[in-house]
Parts: C-alpha cells; structure tokens; sequence
C-alpha cells in the first residue's frame, strides 16, 4: 500500500509511513452497508431535491435532508457533505480513533471531521462500492493543492460503461486516480495494476478497493507505461491528464508535462506494446481542432500503424474560452487575482498555435495485429444505449467486416438485418410512395439512416439465408430495374449499412 502521512495540510492527508489496516477497511465497510450507505440509499434518504441542488455545489437542501442522529444522515454529513459532527454521534457508529490514526477522520473540540471524501458506487455485479478522495474543494474555499485527487464525476461514469467485458487475465488502470475505475477492472479480470504518478492517489487507490471488498489489485508509481515495462495486459483503460495548458503541469489529476494532445497520442501509440492478441485499450483523451486540419485526420494518425482495429468518438467540441472557462472553473480560480491572466495566457497559446477548438471523446482499439486493421473515427453527439461496452466489440468487428468485404464478396455474404432495427417510412396522406424511408436503430448505437427502396426491401426480406446477389436479383424483377445495376451500386451502400451496425454478415 502507497505510505500515507497522518499529519495535516489544510486538513487533507500528506505522505507518511502509516497503512491503512484492511481489518478497518472491513469493519467500516460493514459500518457502511448496515447503515445503507450505499447508491441507492443515499438516492432514497437524499430525495430529488437535494440531489439536484448537490448537482449545482448547492448544500443547504441536504443538510436539511440529513439532519438530527439517524445514522445514514450522519454518515451523509460526515463522509459526503464534509461537515463536522458531534464527537459522541460519530462514536455511536464509527470506530472513530482507529479512524483518525488511519488519518480519515480528525477529533478537536468535541467535533469529528473527515478529511477524505467517501462516496458509495455501485459495482458491476450491483454490489455495493466506494470510493475515496480528497474532499471537493468549493468555490470560495481555496484552490486544489498540486496532488490534490478528485473524486468520481461525469467522466468517471463514461468510461466506466465504455469498458468492454469480461473475463480477462489481467487489466492495467493507467492514471488510476481515486481508483474508481479500479474497481470496475477488478471485476473483469483476475489481476489488476493500478498507476498513477502521483502516490497519494495509490494510497486512495487502495483503500476504494478494500472498502469495496476487492483484493485482486496492486498499485505502482509512475508515469504512462513506465511502471510495466516488459509486461502485456488484456485490457487498458486510462482517464489520462489530458487537459491542455501552455503552463507546466499544476494539477496531477488533470494535467501533464506534455504539449498539447501528446499525451492522449502517446498512450495510444505505445499501446500495442503492452497489449496481448486481441487486447484492449480504451482511454477518454481530448484532441486539438488546428486551422487547416481535419481533427479525424489528426487522431487517426495516432492509431495508424499500430496494427489495431478500433473506435474514436467525439463526444463534445469546445471553443478556446469555454475550454479555458472549464478548467478555471475546475480549479476554482474565478475571483482570484490570477484568474484574468492566466485566461489572458490561455487564449495567446490557443491563438499562437492556430487552435479553434478542443474535442473531447473516446479512443477504443483492439490490438488485432492485423496489416488491414480498420478505425473509424467519427463525431457522434446524439444518446447512446449505456453501457456501452456491452456491445462495442459488435461496433469494432462490423467495421472491420465492412472494410474487408469486397463488392464480390459482399454479394456471396448472407447477411441480415441487426436486432433492434426497425423500418420507418414518411409520407403525405394519400401519397402513393415515401418521401423518407429510414432505418432506425431501438439500442445500440441509436443511428438512423436514410435508405432507398431497394435497401428497405433487402432490409425486409433478408435473413441470413441467402446470398445479398440473388436477393437483388429479385428486387430489381418486382421492381422493374435492371439487375446488373443494382449489383453494381448496392455494395457499396450496403458497406456503409453494415459498417453502421444496421446489417450483420451472417456468413
């Protein structure tokens, strides 16, 4: 376990020799679980409300939800809202010296404070989990210290779901942070190795696994890949810094030394090196939108070469204010003296290197070893069916078929329509013929497509049994067109169907 300080910094832990003991992980853990400290208890003592207002930095409607001595409302108070409790109620539920010594908790003046952040989440299995941090600092309440280690958010969860499923051998959680997706690793795989260069964020790395109930995980320092040289893994999955600053790194949550993308790019690009056959790599990056350049061209020189087949998504394209707003924001430097200068100096480094956006997204590769290993890179904004890691490997192998299919070969293929597409047709009352014909997606990815009515009828008389040549062949009869023509020009349509998951490739 990474040392730990029990000594005080603005009431935060700093590096010591001490352990957190796992016979305490245990006890609070079964502390926590009796009292319902758990997502969906705190959903149900919390109330809409005061979730909401939690949602906007808002306290004051929950501690109106959580006030007077029941126990998951103190928990609440203590472990959540960061306010102090009586020494003689935190006694009444918690091991409250052990605690303190651990370096969770601190005692002045009748009052128990934490001096971490904890939070339930919800495993994959529905188990209950938690995870630790250091406690959010509000607006008006400072600014984070340089190793300061955030707590799960909006990112966290995206990625979470994004990871595709078990069982594999062993996973690697580069950048692990407060170990959250540490814990959705450990119950994918038999061994999980979790990195960060920042050894605090270890520490609570560690303590998030045992309060989960987790034993199947190591820690190790260090930058990218450096801790696990030599070694391959069969799935990495990174929420990396990858925020883009002209200053040295500030924050070791959010920030590298590296200039502009180069850390997202570097992560992917060494990634087959550390990857089994077959293996994946799924990080959440940020990318530059450079005047003159296409963004899907610079991210896709990133994979190319790397013998992967894949998935980039954006997500979201942010101009350079909105960006630098963000993480000023994050940092909680509005109202503070440096707050104009350094959004001054932002925008001159934007400006100076022809930047006119940032995008955000997320990068899933297979390592396929393969010389015609296909990734497709597009901008996709729309909701998607969650989780989607359920499915992703359906997303990567019908691109991949879509790319290797010959116009012969597609014409041999048997394929049918995927599950959960539906036909919709658009029309005037009384109209004769369509105005639109669409292919809609119920889970998925959600996609809709515009097709024509030759594609709506394969779509409709389909099913694997048949090759897609004699299927047109037949079309073009009830339809009165020539058969060579539709063998010429559907191919390539239905490239493009199949590549968008509305058409699989029975055999």
């Amino acid at each position: 376990m990474a040392p730990l300080d029990t000594g005080t910094d603005n009431g935060r832990v700093s590096d010591s020799s001490n352990l957190f003991p796992r016979a305490l992980a245990d006890e609070l853990r079964h502390t926590l679980i009796e009292t319902d400290y758990t997502v969906s208890g705190v959903r149900d003592r919390l109330g809409g409300t005061a979730a909401r207002a939690l949602a906007r930095e808002q306290l004051v409607p929950a501690l109106r939800a959580t006030g007077g001595e029941e126990h998951l409302g103190v928990l609440l108070r203590l472990w959540w809202l960061q306010e102090p409790v009586a020494e003689r109620t935190a006694r009444a539920i918690l091991p409250v010296t052990e605690l303190a010594e651990a370096g969770l908790l601190t005692l002045a003046e009748g009052q128990v404070r934490a001096r971490v952040h904890l939070v339930p989440w919800e495993l994959d299995d529905g188990r209950p989990g938690y995870v630790v941090s250091d406690p959010t600092v509000r607006p008006g309440h400072g600014q984070p210290n340089p190793d300061h280690v955030v707590g799960p958010g909006g990112a966290s969860s995206t990625l979470a779901q994004l990871i595709v499923d078990g069982p594999m051998e062993r996973a690697l959680d580069m950048g692990a942070g407060c170990g959250v997706q540490t814990l959705h690793l450990a119950a994918r795989a038999s061994q999980v190795c979790a990195t960060d260069v920042n050894p605090r964020a270890l520490w609570f790395t560690e303590i998030s696994a045992a309060l989960s109930g987790i034993d199947n995980v190591e820690v190790r320092q260090g930058s990218l890949y450096e801790p696990v040289e030599d070694q391959r893994f069969d799935l990495i999955v990174s929420n990396p810094p990858f925020v883009i600053t002209p200053e040295p790194a500030r924050y070791s949550y959010r920030e590298s030394d590296m200039a502009g993308d180069e850390v997202c790019a570097e992560i992917v690009k060494r990634a087959p090196g550390y990857l089994t056959d077959g293996g994946w790599c799924q990080l959440l990056a940020n990318w530059l939108h450079v005047g003159g350049e296409d963004w899907r061209d610079r991210v896709g020189a990133w994979v190319t070469g790397t013998g992967c087949a894949g998935w980039v998504v954006q997500r979201d394209v942010q101009d350079p204010a909105e960006y630098v707003e963000l993480w000023l924001r994050d940092s909680c430097e509005q109202g503070t003296p440096e707050y104009t200068r350094r959004y001054d100096a932002w925008l001159d480094y934007f400006e100076r290197e022809g930047i006119k956006g940032i995008g955000f997204g997320w990068i899933c590769l297979r390592n396929d070893v393969a010389q015609d290993a296909a990734v497709r890179v597009e901008d996709l904004r729309h909701e998607i069916e969650q989780p989607a890691g359920a499915y992703l490997p359906d997303v990567v192998n019908g691109a991949m078929t879509a790319h290797r299919l010959t116009n012969a070969a597609l014409l041999s293929a048997h394929v049918a329509p995927a599950p959960g597409v539906v036909e919709e047709r658009v029309s005037i009352p009384g109209a004769p013929d369509p105005e639109q014909i669409l292919l809609r997606q119920r889970n998925g990815l959600r996609r809709l497509a515009q097709v024509g009515t030759v594609e709506a009828a394969l779509a409709g008389v389909c099913d694997g049994t048949m090759p897609v040549g004699p299927l047109l062949d037949a079309i073009a009869e009830l339809t009165s067109q020539d058969p060579a023509v539709l063998r010429e020009r559907t191919p390539e349509i239905l490239r493009g169907l199949i590549a968008d998951g509305f058409f699989r490739v029975a055999r």
